[in-house]
């Protein structure tokens, strides 16, 4: 049985929760936040997505405020850290210099000099450092991949990538639109897209970003076009600036040489392909969505069971290094080389 740690238990923490009590053979018997009033807290509903909701049975699990006297006191086999982005690095080098297997929440931390201690202390430590970059397992982004991959509809010519919402304030104490801590739209939100591009195309050579600004002078969209050579067009935009009223939005359009890929979790069916021959149809994708399947993904990887490569912390640690250039093109007005 793994004895599974949640570190950090606002929305994403809860839903780390819930997927790990779905995993066979695992269970959490301890859980970390600062906030003393944590189960009381829990009964409120937060996020943007469905999955965190309800209430939380905490029978039979530790509550902790401390992060080493859990590492401590746990004998844990693997925690799910799901804190502030600027947290990170240094938590996650709390649990493997003490042995214990970590599942980071994405983006893997605020800069790529901080993304380089967590590879060094994974190594050191022999233990698994898994990144949550769920979009890479969430089935109809999986099942896109696979098709651009196979060459049935030859090259991808251009892709169009969206994630749009209004500023993330569920919060403790609204540490999301603080940059410094959660390195704001381009970081947590955008990151997603910039991984899934890497994701399918690899490095890019350079990328040429435009961003929209708030009051206070914070980020609250970007458009970034990247660089592949003269024969793709791709581009992602991403924002926090829609009203409250809008909700959420992800979508993506893939145009190959011999079909249109398209997804939006909006319609039903959200994922369709559109061949340049015959009929439009919807493929068959995995049950179950991106937070449960790296989750099995990660508590197979830790059992030592073989497991298809997915994510690396060096394209991890790369995604944070692509962005790092879309903040520094927009900032600088130039086309940033990706060197």
């Amino acid at each position: 049985m793994l004895r599974i740690g949640v570190v950090g238990f606002g929305f994403m923490g809860r839903m780390h929760f819930r997927q790990w009590k779905a995993i066979e053979g695992a269970q959490v018997v301890a859980i970390c936040d600062a906030n003393s009033n944590i189960q009381e807290d829990t009964k409120r509903a937060v996020g943007n997505i469905k999955g965190a909701e309800g209430e939380i049975d905490f029978t039979g699990i530790e509550l902790y405020q401390d992060l080493e006297q859990m590492l401590e006191k746990g004998s844990l086999d693997a925690i799910s850290l799901t804190l502030p982005t600027y947290l990170h690095a240094e938590c996650s080098e709390k649990a493997l210099s003490r042995g214990v297997n970590v599942l980071c929440e994405k983006p893997m931390a605020l800069t790529t000099a901080d993304c380089d201690r967590m590879v060094r202390a994974a190594r050191k430590s022999g233990k698994v450092l898994q990144i949550g970059h769920c979009v890479r397992f969430w089935p109809e982004y999986a099942k896109a991949k696979e098709i651009v991959d196979s060459g049935k509809y030859g090259r991808v010519v251009a892709a169009m990538f969206q994630r749009l919402g209004s500023p993330p304030g569920w919060s403790l104490d609204n540490w999301f639109v603080d940059e410094n801590r959660s390195g704001g739209v381009a970081l947590d939100l955008h990151i997603h897209d910039t991984d899934y591009v890497q994701y399918l195309f690899g490095m890019p050579k350079a990328v040429c970003s435009h961003g929209a600004k708030g009051p206070r002078g914070q980020l609250i969209h970007i458009v970034t076009e990247y660089e592949y050579g003269e024969d793709k067009l791709i581009v992602a935009e991403g924002g926090w600036g829609m009203t409250v009223t809008f909700g959420f939005e992800m979508s993506f359009n893939l145009i190959l040489e011999k079909a249109t890929i398209i997804y939006d979790l909006t319609r039903k069916p959200m994922l369709r392909v559109c061949p340049a021959e015959g009929v439009e149809f919807s493929p068959e994708v995995a049950d179950g969505d991106g937070y449960q399947l790296e989750i099995e993904h990660f508590a197979r990887t830790i059992r030592g069971e073989p497991v298809p490569e997915v994510i690396t912390l060096e394209q991890s640690r790369n995604s944070v290094r692509i962005v790092e250039a879309e903040k520094k093109s927009i900032n600088s007005k130039e086309r940033i080389l990706i060197k």
